[in-house]
Order: C-alpha cells, then structure tokens, then sequence
C-alpha cells in the first residue's frame, strides 16, 4: 500500500514508517525539520529512512498547504497518517503560537488534503494529556476530555474534534490515535528518559519535578508501531461498531470516525522510573525534586480494550526491557564515551 506520512523525521513517525518500509509498502514522508530540537537527529531518521528505494522524503512546514499537496500527489495515498506537529507540554507555555500554528492551522491544512484526496482511511496522532487531571484508576476513551490542562493538549484535542467534522461532513474514515509516554531507541531528546539517562552518564543532577510523585502509564515505540500499523487496517464505517463484551467503541453515530488510546497499561512511579535506569546504567543518580510544573498531569493510566477489542493485540514490552534498548541506543549512537551500556 502506498502511505503518506507526516513527521517521518520525528521520533515515532520514523519507527512508523521504518516499519511500513520493512513490510514492503512505499511511504512518502513530510516533515518541516523545525528546531525545536537538535535537528541533527531528525536529519538521521530521515537518513536511515532515505537507504529504503520506496521512501521519498518532502522537507516542508505543515503550514505549507502547496506543498503538502504535492506531497500527496507523489504519494498517491491509500492512507494518510498525521503525526507531525509542536509537540511538549512545557514548550507551550513558552512558544504558544508555535502550538497554533502547527497544531491549529497545520491540522486544517492536512484534513482539507484529505477532504481532496479522500484517502481510505485518515489517521491522527493525538496524545493521553487530552484526558486532563483525571483521578480515574484507568482512562477509557468515552471519558471527558473537554478540560486540558495546557495549550498542547488543547491543540490536539481541537485536532480531534476537526477531524470529526470532516469525517462527517466529507466521509473521510478518521481514527484518532491517543498515545500514552512512548518511549524508545530515536526517542526525543526532551522527553524524560533521554535527559534522565544523558545526566546520570554526565554527572549531572535530573530534575524531577513533582517531588517525583508522577505516575505514567508508558508504552514503547515497538508496540504503538504495530498497534498503529494494525489499525490502519480498521477503517472506521458508522453503523459498524466494534462487537466484544465490556468494551464501549467511540465510533461516531454520524461520521466514520472514532478514537482509540494506545496505552502500554503499566502505570510505573517517576522514582522507580528512575531507580530502573539506575539498575541498568549501574550508575546513581542526583535528584533535584522540583514542585510541579504548570500543565503537568499527575498520573496517567489507558485503558487498551478498545485497541484489543479492535486489533487483537496489546502493547506487551516489559519497562525494563524497553529501557534497556532504549539505553544501549543511547550509549551506542548518542554517548559512546560512555562505553558499553551494562
């Protein structure tokens, strides 16, 4: 099949496409290479990707609706997948307009793609933080979201609901895709197990804000990989839900369109995080416990019945072993002074 993807320089669509590459299908990959980090390391991704003969890069902003456009016409896309955008809880709260911007004005470029080339099916990259300050023991996707708690969660879940009006108004098949902390080997240099494992191996102090009371539920790469790659092949058709006990589909009553969490469903303790890296680097860390930062979120926990119920598949990779990988990665390409991981 024939896929356009966009954020293919970016840590999860890089996996994604990787992937579609590796199970012979041609992937067209769009991505800005915008510098909100070391763009080096996208550039890499985009290198690794390039060796593929069936992957054809486009380097342009989402605010480029042009370009976008001939981007799909040298995809010619049987599906559509959306993952590139501003990314970052803590970054909104400095660079709000960047958050308009792609997230906002970017998603209405891609959906109006979408509305001209009618791919068979759409899929979006949404994120867990659109659930808020849930006290909930497990976040089903029927749950409210209707109450972020930063500028980033709210973009993407304007991004949800634009995606439903044009899934109603122009028949597009729409999966929303509600990702939980992915983790994992190219992951970004801003999420915590980069900064965390770089500082131990430095000598450095890790801030860990929330005095280290955070619980996340974390999904690796691997696993939301395949969990995306299952449900491209779930196209969402109203009058059609999924049929299993207990499990309550999102799919619209007036549009082809539903949302999906993709949760690793191992809620792990910030501190035994930490301590787990410890174990695998066999090196302590310094602890700079911080109060809470603005848009932080205390816990998150995702229900993937519906993803089960869906794809018959789970994420399944073991904590420690995907920070193992993620760790010899880092050690081998990132940090290589540091000898070998364990």
């Amino acid at each position: 099949m024939r896929f356009l993807i966009t954020g293919t320089a970016g840590f999860i669509g890089f996996h994604l496409a990787r992937r579609l590459l590796d199970d012979g299908h041609s992937v067209v990959g769009f991505d800005g290479m915008t510098p909100y980090y070391d763009v080096s390391l996208k550039r890499r991704r985009h290198e690794i990707l390039g060796t593929y003969p069936a992957f054809v890069a486009v380097e342009a902003m989402l605010e480029d609706a042009p370009s976008l456009r001939a981007a799909a016409e040298a995809a010619k896309a049987d599906i559509i997948v959306h993952l590139a955008g501003q990314a970052g809880v803590r970054y909104s709260l400095e660079q709000p307009h960047a958050y308009a911007s792609a997230n906002l004005v970017g998603m209405v470029n891609v959906l109006e793609l979408c509305r001209e080339v009618k791919p068979k099916h759409f899929l979006f990259g949404s994120t867990s933080s659109v659930y808020g300050m849930s006290d909930k023991p497990e976040f089903v996707e029927t749950d409210t979201t209707d109450r972020p708690v930063s500028l980033y969660a709210a973009t993407k879940k304007s991004g949800e609901v634009m995606a439903h009006s044009y899934a109603h108004l122009f028949g597009i098949p729409t999966t929303v895709c509600r990702f939980f902390t992915v983790y994992g080997p190219y992951g970004r240099p801003d999420m915590s197990l980069f900064k965390f494992v770089k500082a131990i191996l430095d000598d450095e102090p890790i801030d860990v804000f929330g005095n280290g009371v955070h619980e996340r539920d974390f999904t690796y790469v691997g696993d939301l990989v395949e969990a995306v790659t299952r449900l491209a092949g779930c196209i969402p058709e109203i009058g059609r839900p999924v049929d299993a006990e207990g499990v309550v589909d999102t799919l619209s009553a007036i549009a082809p369109y539903r949302e999906v969490n993709i949760a690793g469903g191992r809620t792990v303790g910030l501190i035994r995080y930490i301590e787990t890296i410890e174990e695998i680097l066999g090196k302590k860390a310094r602890l700079n416990l911080l109060p809470m930062q603005a848009g932080d979120v205390m816990r998150t926990s995702g229900s993937a019945a519906l993803l089960e119920a869906l794809t018959g598949y789970q994420p399944e990779t073991d904590i420690r072993a995907g920070m193992t990988r993620f760790v010899d990665w880092y050690v081998a390409e990132m940090h290589p002074s540091a000898g070998p991981a364990r």
